[in-house]
């Protein structure tokens, strides 16, 4: 196992562990005092650990080197992972709607409102802590389900501190309709969450370019060798955090194979060192005519060598 493995499998744990000592605090303090805007965060946070859990086990499932079965190698788990985590998501968000809409004719203030603002701030600072740790990892390691996994703590932040906020009002003022309001604002940020992240994990499923800029890295490091005549056919995709480059070349037709061999190894060592990991497939095609070019615009040997 690389050390890129270990570390995604390390914060995937330590998400999945932030999330139930949540969850079960929430909940606690939500049915205490019966606020619904705590339980509702609280299904949040619950939300939040299932989708930690299915990080774990896509970041364990996709770094699985390719078999007889899987020739490019798991990494799609991780987009499917997506979506599962984004279906659950909006779920979530339309429990919360429908409990929220009956509590708010005659919404009484719920009791013990400072356990609430204290489990609130708890949250938000274990959460930001969490999720910073996920972004950062999921960086360095191109880990789109610790990305979606870091999202979802990130959206919970917000909501847990309109619910603070919320809160906080009650406690001054002892109204109790902003308790279900707040519940139902939770609901559509949670919503909007995993609306777009169902986007962005069928774009990998259905096989989506990778993004302009990166591909643009990959068209400059081409342009700037000086072995390559020309480049076509350049395809990207993604699977999980594996980026999937195929690209023709098109190289001098009296090269030797072992000099076009190391062109290839250059052209690939280049872009990986900018967009690891990848699987890059380059195809060469000799620089006689070509449709794109015309005549070769290198001299022949004998012209090369001024004989």
């Amino acid at each position: 196992m690389t050390e890129n493995n270990r570390l995604k499998q390390r914060t995937a744990r330590l998400s999945v562990i932030s999330n139930t000592l949540l969850v079960l605090l929430k909940l606690g303090v939500g049915f205490y005092s019966g606020a619904v805007s705590i339980i509702s965060e609280a299904a949040h946070s619950g939300v939040d650990l299932v989708a930690s859990l299915v990080a774990y086990y896509a970041v364990r499932k996709a770094d699985k080197p390719p078999d007889g079965d899987h020739a490019y190698g798991h990494g799609k788990i991780e987009n499917i992972s997506g979506i599962i985590e984004a279906v659950l998501i909006i779920l979530a968000a339309v429990w919360i709607i429908y409990e929220s809409v009956g509590k708010l004719s005659g919404a009484e203030p719920p009791e013990f409102i400072e356990y609430g603002i204290a489990v609130m701030g708890i949250s938000i600072i274990v959460n930001w802590q969490v999720s910073a740790k996920l972004f950062r990892v999921a960086r360095k390691t191109s880990s789109q389900a610790l990305e979606a996994d870091a999202l979802h703590l990130r959206t919970d932040i917000w909501t847990s501190l309109g619910v603070l906020l919320g809160l906080t009002v009650i406690r001054f003022t002892g109204v109790g309709w902003p308790d279900p309001a707040i519940a139902m604002v939770v609901a559509l940020v949670v919503f909007r969450a995993g609306y777009k992240m169902i986007q962005k994990s069928l774009a990998d499923l259905t096989d989506a370019s990778l993004p302009a800029e990166e591909e643009a890295i990959i068209c400059r490091i081409l342009e700037a060798h000086t072995a390559i005549i020309d480049y076509h056919r350049l395809r990207t995709r993604r699977s999980g955090s594996r980026r999937l480059i195929d690209v023709h070349l098109t190289l001098y037709k009296d090269m030797h194979l072992d000099e076009a061999h190391a062109v290839c190894d250059e052209i690939e060592l280049q872009i990986e060192l900018v967009l690891a990991p990848c699987d890059i497939v380059i195809h060469l095609e000799p620089c006689g005519y070509h449709a794109a070019i015309g005549a070769c615009p290198l001299p022949a040997e004998g012209e090369k060598d001024g004989k």
